[in-house]
């Protein structure tokens, strides 16, 4: 698909502006009403998802050119899928999301680019990673606990650590206790060790569709080669990915892809852990993006008038992991989960996505620092969150604005109820 051939998406916008806001039904307060990072922050119409709608259109016809004023707005947005989830509540013939990844690539195609996103490429080139670090550490996460490493022994589980989670230290004491609950379980897992690669899908969402689709046939032989019948990934950037930007790049996988929430509410079920510890607490979740919105599966595009399109057959926001993570939370003694005004499909950015945490820091900071107002004003003590990029964006907010609020990996609360030991890295 090109940019193009949503001619029809964008000339359907009706510019009614709903793109901008949670739906009427779900709006508590003027303060917590709005759902677009880039709108809210920027307060100019081409920076929504209709005003990018309108932008393509003009490009395609001929009508205005692609320069780098245009490619700029284009390229300040989280992909949150914030704005489509609003506009299918009136408007679910229109695939927003669908057309912001092809205006991205389209950018990149007519060169059009981002320096700090062209860096972020070359690092994937060189190291397999987006953040530049060697690939040669990127198993040292994971020292001591005894993974099997698959390229040697089989495993009916297969771990996706992630880049994020393999390189930034801070969060290694929350995917090293999550390995240590599944294992405790009896949980026949292993990972890649070094071989692991990037998902790729940063690289998608970027628009640089080459590179993307070379780590998708790359993670497609891992698995295969593996024998594992599940593919459990801790960041939620990589659950969307192989779920959504995988079919949509023609590159399926034939195993279940699973997020460590959903995982660790099947071993509660099964009893095959058990919470025994109190954690007096009062906590507020963020719904991370890519493990709601985002997480839905791709859905072929339609062939034919969207206006007839089965419900079954859109992609609305509604069908991510929204229900498992709370599940958890409730299941830890003495934790009380308070929730904010802006959650599930509604929820609000924390800023990292699309690119954004690399090239627009103080645009970061300021959706993060929006997320973190909205937890306080919830009357929380503390925001849990399972994505390894929304806990480096909170951390990093915090520290760059001198405040203190504390920013808890799922993981970590749930390995404090069950008696997993702190540790230090």
């Amino acid at each position: 698909m090109t940019l193009a051939d949503y001619e029809r998406d964008m000339a359907g916008c009706s510019r009614c502006t709903c793109c901008k806001w949670s739906a009427l039904s779900q709006i508590k307060s003027w303060r917590y009403a709005k759902n677009c990072p880039s709108v809210t922050k920027y307060n100019f119409h081409a920076y929504s998802g209709g005003g990018r709608l309108t932008a393509g259109l003009s490009i395609i016809k001929g009508r205005s050119e692609l320069t780098e004023g245009v490619a700029d707005i284009v390229y300040k947005c989280q992909l949150c899928g914030a704005c489509d989830t609003a506009c299918k509540i009136y408007r679910d013939d229109i695939d927003i999301n669908e057309v912001l990844l092809e205006f991205r690539a389209d950018c990149v195609e007519r060169g059009q680019l981002v320096l700090e996103h062209m860096l972020m490429i070359d690092a994937l080139k060189k190291e397999d990673n987006v953040l530049g670090e060697p690939k040669a550490a990127r198993d040292k996460w994971a020292e001591g606990l005894g993974l099997k490493d698959v390229n040697k022994q089989r495993a009916d589980v297969l771990l996706h650590a992630g880049c994020r989670y393999c390189y930034d230290k801070d969060l290694w004491p929350s995917i090293r206790a999550a390995v240590r609950l599944i294992l405790s379980a009896g949980i026949n897992l292993g990972f890649a060790g070094k071989n692991e690669s990037c998902c790729g899908g940063r690289a998608y969402e970027l628009g640089y569709r080459g590179e993307a689709e070379k780590y998708a046939d790359d993670m497609l032989s891992r698995v295969k080669a593996s024998g594992a019948i599940t593919l459990l990934t801790c960041c939620a950037d990589g659950y969307s990915h192989f779920r959504y930007l995988y079919p949509r790049m023609g590159r399926k996988l034939s195993v279940d892809v699973v997020h460590i929430t959903e995982y660790l509410i099947r071993l509660i079920q099964a009893g095959r852990i058990r919470f025994q510890r109190k954690v007096p607490l009062k906590v507020t979740y963020h719904d991370p993006c890519h493990l709601g919105r985002m997480s839905e599966p791709f859905i072929p595009e339609w062939e034919g008038d969207k206006l007839l399109r089965p419900s079954s057959l859109k992609r609305a926001g509604r069908g991510g992991v929204y229900e498992q993570p709370r599940a958890a939370l409730r299941s830890i003694p003495g934790l009380e989960l308070v929730e904010m005004e802006r959650i599930r499909e509604w929820s609000w950015c924390c800023g990292a996505g699309g690119g954004v945490y690399e090239a627009y820091p103080d645009f970061c900071f300021w959706t993060a620092m929006e997320r973190i107002d909205e937890a306080r004003s919830a009357g929380a003590e503390a925001l849990v969150t399972a994505c390894p990029w929304c806990v480096r964006a909170f951390r990093d907010a915090l520290e760059q604005a001198g405040e203190a609020f504390p920013i808890y990996d799922m993981m970590e609360l749930v390995a404090k109820s069950i008696g997993i030991p702190e540790e230090e890295v």
